[in-house]
């Protein structure tokens, strides 16, 4: 029987470049507490911005957020990753160098930004209304940093993540994370962490759990347990990775609910 469900956001639940849930997944989330099942929210976005994004039912599920950086349950911080202050600035200072890029600074109540373009600072703090610091100056970044991020507004092309991974992964986990985002990430961080933090806690064992995804930054948590979903949009790697695929994770959501928790039935 199913005891944890946990799903990535955009890309997954967040389809086509939404910045709102679907309205019928908070019932479905109540109802999978009801059956015993817990919900985590798995995404490389801020816990703020989760916590608002999922309000209706935010004290009846569980968090992993910054791309498996910090894990929140019950407002607990159950735990939080952190790189090295001299890696944090010398990747902030190859983003700010190379035209079109911005960045992003996660600590655990704040992104620092340093916009360069309206566009950024607008989408920042208006379309994904994370709670932003903007500074002046990188002295200004005084909390640890647990994820950096890359944004380019055009996306993320092949030859971004090249040059990306060149420069810093032999330093640090570089990850596609949608569209036009590239985050990094201590070696240690990823969800599969995150996801193994509430199996320990909770005593879930990895054939008691149900994830989705759609990026490459899931893959470790797709790999993580048996009953794994890919969106049928993802890329190969990403799908191959994962034992099976959907359209919607709602679809999977209300076939487990009416199979009371018995994953045989779904798949």
């Amino acid at each position: 029987m199913i005891k944890l469900v946990a799903s990535d956001l955009d890309g997954t639940l967040l389809l086509n470049g939404a910045q709102s849930l679907p309205e019928e997944l908070f019932p479905l989330i109540k109802e999978l507490k009801d059956l015993g099942i817990l919900f985590v929210a798995a995404s490389g976005r801020q816990y703020a911005n989760m916590k608002r994004l999922f309000a209706p039912v935010a004290d009846e599920m569980a968090f992993i957020s910054e791309n498996g950086g910090l894990a929140v349950f019950n407002d607990e911080v159950l735990y939080q990753d952190s790189f090295p202050r001299e890696l944090v600035l010398e990747i902030i200072k190859a983003i700010e160098n190379k035209n079109g890029a911005e960045f992003t600074c996660s600590t655990k109540d704040y992104y620092y930004i340093r916009p360069k373009t309206e566009h950024f600072e607008d989408l920042m703090l208006n379309v994904v209304k994370n709670n932003c610091r903007i500074i002046k100056d990188l002295s200004e970044i005084t909390e640890p940093c647990m994820k950096l991020a890359v944004y380019e507004r055009g996306g993320i092309l092949e030859d971004s993540v090249s040059y990306w991974k060149e420069r810093f992964g032999d330093r640090c986990t570089v990850v596609t994370s949608g569209f036009a985002w590239v985050d990094f990430v201590p070696f240690t961080t990823n969800k599969a962490r995150g996801l193994k933090e509430y199996q320990e806690r909770l005593g879930i064992r990895p054939e008691e759990c149900v994830v989705f995804g759609d990026e490459y930054n899931d893959m470790a948590m797709l790999k993580a347990v048996p009953y794994s979903f890919a969106m049928a949009h993802a890329k190969q790697g990403v799908r191959e990775s994962a034992s099976y695929e959907t359209e919607r994770v709602e679809t999977i959501l209300k076939k487990l609910i009416k199979a009371k928790g018995n994953i045989e039935e779904v798949i």
